[in-house]
Parts: C-alpha cells; structure tokens; sequence
C-alpha cells in the first residue's frame, strides 16, 4: 500500500493492484480503500484497480476546512499523475461519485468512462445541507464515534442490519478511522456541490449508474439521472447504499461488463 506524495504535498494511501485498463475506485463518506476489500480480489485479476483513501480518511491526510469535490478531484488526478496513469475509468460510490463528477467536469480527457455507484448528479437540497452542518457541528463537539454508529447503519438495507452484522462492524471500524477534521470536511464539502445533471448530458462517453434497490440514502427518482446509448443502468437487487459490502459478486460483475463493453467498444473504433 504506497503513500504517494502529491503535487500539492498531500500525503495519500492508496492500493495499486492488477494489471490493465486503469480504473480509478473513490469510496464514499467517512469510508477508506477497504470499503473496496471484497471487491478488489474480483476486479484486480482483469484491471489495474487504483483505490485511493481521499483526503482526510483512512491513512491520507487531513487538511483543515471543508473539502470541495472539486478539490477531492485534484487529489485524484494528481495522484494518477504520480502513478504515471494518463487515462482511467473513474467510479466513485455515493461521495467518490459526487468526487468523480467534478474530475469529469474539469478534465474529461483523463476518463475513459465514468461510473456513479450508489451516488447521484443532484445537489444537497435544504434539508441535506442542515444535515451536513449538524454533523459537521457534532464532530467538532464530541469527535468521530456518535456520528458513526448513527450513520452505517442507514448505509445497508434493512435486512441487512441484522443479517449482515460483520459487515456493519467492518464499515464501523473502517468510519472510526476517519479523521474528524476529514469527516467534517467531508460533509461541508458535499453541502457545497452544485447540480452536476448536465455533465452527463454532455458526456459520450460510456457511464455506469448502479444504485441499490434498498437504498435509503440516494432517492428513487435520482439515482438513474441520465439514459441513453452510452448510459448502462444497473439496479442491485435487496441491496442497500453499500452494494460493494452487501452484494460484491453482482456489484464487481457489473463493474467488469461495464469495462469489458465500452473497452470492446473503443477498440472497435
């Protein structure tokens, strides 16, 4: 597991493993890299899987203030800068997506693809913003534990609270590992993202929506925000915000066809 250095003198984690078409895996809010543990071994036999811990989780640094997704991407992009990676697939679950958004935005020369894993292009509306202000004023009170144990819970699907229980205690353990100063600017930062709805409109190239059907986390009516010919949509079935923990096998299976498609695709071209 390098630490990398960045440009901007960051000192980030990351996993670097398989060999292939590059593809860039960005964990979601109060997660780290092991988010991606049970996925990693399916995916990293057929791609060269990059999963960083973005900036203030896991073993990255914290920085002070709120994280823009728009910072989160240069993190990202200089990372595969310093991994000597030009171009990847870049796919982001729930915050990584907000995160993967931004880069496509900024730099759509460097996505060969991107992917929003039970994430959405809508903005915070007023109820989510007072959300990311209560959490972040909680944490800076009482640190990281209380908004942990409230938050994984609603991550998996009803069912899976109790048939699942190592899954919730891994997703537990790996959230303590936030930073505060990470989860709060985390959560300020995402208070902060506009609505992104028209860079899927304006992007051709090939995009995977994957949402799970139990989710309690991303709305029904905005986890599918874009359709066409370049747009694969995927509904995991019982699964809740977390399908990479709660459904790995159909979770990295529709990853791999994603790829395997759009790079037959391309070198059809």
């Amino acid at each position: 597991m390098p630490i990398v250095t960045l440009a901007n003198s960051l000192q980030a984690a990351c996993a670097d493993e398989g060999a292939g078409t590059p593809v860039l895996l960005l964990h979601g809010y109060c997660g780290s890299r092991h988010y991606w543990d049970d996925v990693l071994p399916l995916l990293n036999a057929k791609f060269r899987i990059i999963a960083p811990d973005c900036r203030g989780h896991g073993e990255t640094q914290a920085t002070n203030g709120a994280y823009p997704m728009e910072q989160l991407a240069e993190d990202a992009v200089q990372l595969l800068d310093e991994l000597g990676i030009p171009k990847a697939y870049v796919l982001g679950h729930s915050m990584g997506g907000y995160t993967a958004l931004a880069l496509a935005e900024k730099y759509p020369d460097r996505v060969l693809g991107l992917g929003l894993l039970h994430s959405t292009t809508f903005p915070d509306d007023e109820n989510g913003k007072a959300g990311r202000d209560a959490a972040a004023r909680r944490i800076a009170l009482e640190g990281i534990k209380g908004h942990i144990d409230d938050l994984v819970p609603k991550l998996f699907a009803p069912e899976h609270r109790t048939s699942m229980r190592s899954k919730l205690s891994r997703a537990t353990v790996i959230g303590y590992g936030t930073s505060p100063l990470g989860a709060i600017g985390g959560a300020l930062g995402m208070k902060e993202r506009p609505d992104r709805r028209s860079i899927l409109e304006q992007f051709h190239k090939p995009v995977l929506l994957l949402a799970g059907e139990e989710d309690g986390v991303i709305a029904p009516e905005k986890r599918f925000p874009a359709s066409g010919p370049n747009v694969t949509q995927v509904l995991l079935s019982g699964s809740g915000h977390m399908g990479m923990m709660e459904a790995p096998e159909a979770f990295a299976n529709a990853i791999a066809s994603f790829i395997e498609t759009s790079e037959g695709r391309r070198n059809d071209v």
